[in-house]
């Protein structure tokens, strides 16, 4: 029997599949190594194969793309309803191939390699910046226990540095074996600012050869980083009807908990892309700042909104890492 329908349940050594018929009879119920799976698939006619959208998910669907199949990726929270008892591997490879099948199911965009790099730019600049506010806290934390004390936020930890170990009168007198301890904190602070700063270079010079991106980059409040991670993740934007659309995949519409007709509305639903939802609501934030140190009787949050003010993007874009560092911090 031919092969129209292959539900593939990914792994890092053991693959499972699970191929269908026409009529939907099981035809193939298998397990293969990595090494196996290419030199499997290669040798079917073109079918429709199921994936969930998973780590390496990405790589298989170009790799698999190639010999002519169509890849499908659905989210790893929509197959589930279709397990029919238990948890194996064999059990998720039919429902994979059961999910992919159904006409209104949602499935996820494949990403180039070049997206995926991108994307690895944010997150390795994420990890950093995580580390450097680890480092910051444990800094004026180490102070504190001297009675030095400096307001949230990396600004403050850069000129509270200058008062430790810079020379002048605003020197802070310190015993020499804490100057001895806080000085490899402060040598892996500055080496992860450089880090950091050389990542966003490279996101900015991507920027700049990205369409989408600098499109993007118009919206008030909306600055290059922000931009990069949209264009990225966001492949193909026909794939959401309204922006109330693409706010919901972000999480940021209520979760619902309506029933007999009545509706019950709680907080955001938080589903979504967690750190496009964060750099969005750094830039919203700034853009409210910015409004209200303008003057709130000249200028309104319509007019900011509409893009009216004269450098608002680049302002929100110049915010960002700020606010991301306090908002960091503060945890």
């Amino acid at each position: 029997m031919q092969i129209t329908t292959i539900g593939i349940d990914l792994a890092k050594t053991v693959f499972q599949l699970h191929a269908v018929d026409a009529d939907g009879a099981t035809v193939v119920r298998k397990r293969l190594r990595r090494a196996e799976v290419l030199s499997f698939v290669s040798g079917l006619e073109p079918c429709l194969i199921g994936m969930e959208a998973c780590a390496t998910s990405h790589y298989w669907a170009r790799e698999l793309t190639k010999f002519g199949h169509t890849v499908k990726l659905m989210p790893p929270v929509y197959v589930k309803p279709y397990v029919k008892r238990g948890k194996n591997d064999a059990t998720d490879a039919e429902a994979i191939c059961e999910a992919v099948s159904r006409p209104n199911m949602r499935f996820v965009p494949v990403k180039s390699a070049d997206q995926q790099a991108v994307l690895m730019l944010h997150r390795t600049r994420a990890l950093l910046i995580r580390q450097q506010t680890m480092l910051a806290n444990a800094f004026r934390a180490h102070l504190a226990e001297f009675g030095i004390v400096v307001a949230q936020g990396i600004r403050h930890v850069r000129a509270l540095i200058e008062r430790v170990f810079g020379e002048g009168a605003g020197t802070i007198d310190l015993p020499a074996l804490a100057r001895i301890a806080l000085r490899p904190l402060v040598a892996q602070l500055m080496e992860l600012r450089l880090q950091i700063k050389t990542i966003e270079k490279e996101l900015l010079a991507w920027h700049r050869t990205s369409q989408e991106s600098r499109r993007l980059e118009t919206i008030p409040g909306v600055g290059f980083i922000t931009a990069t991670a949209i264009a990225a993740t966001v492949t193909d934007p026909s794939h959401f009807r309204s922006s109330r659309e693409f706010s919901a995949w972000l999480g940021l519409t209520p979760r619902q908990k309506s029933s007999g007709g009545k509706d019950r509305l709680g907080r955001i639903s938080k589903m979504g892309n967690g750190y496009l939802r964060s750099l969005i609501v750094v830039g919203a934030t700034a853009m409210i700042r910015y409004a209200r140190g303008k003057g709130a009787g000249q200028r309104s949050m319509d007019q900011c909104a509409a893009g009216e003010e004269t450098g608002a993007s680049r302002l929100g874009c110049d915010r960002q890492q700020d606010g991301k560092d306090r908002l960091g911090a503060s945890r």
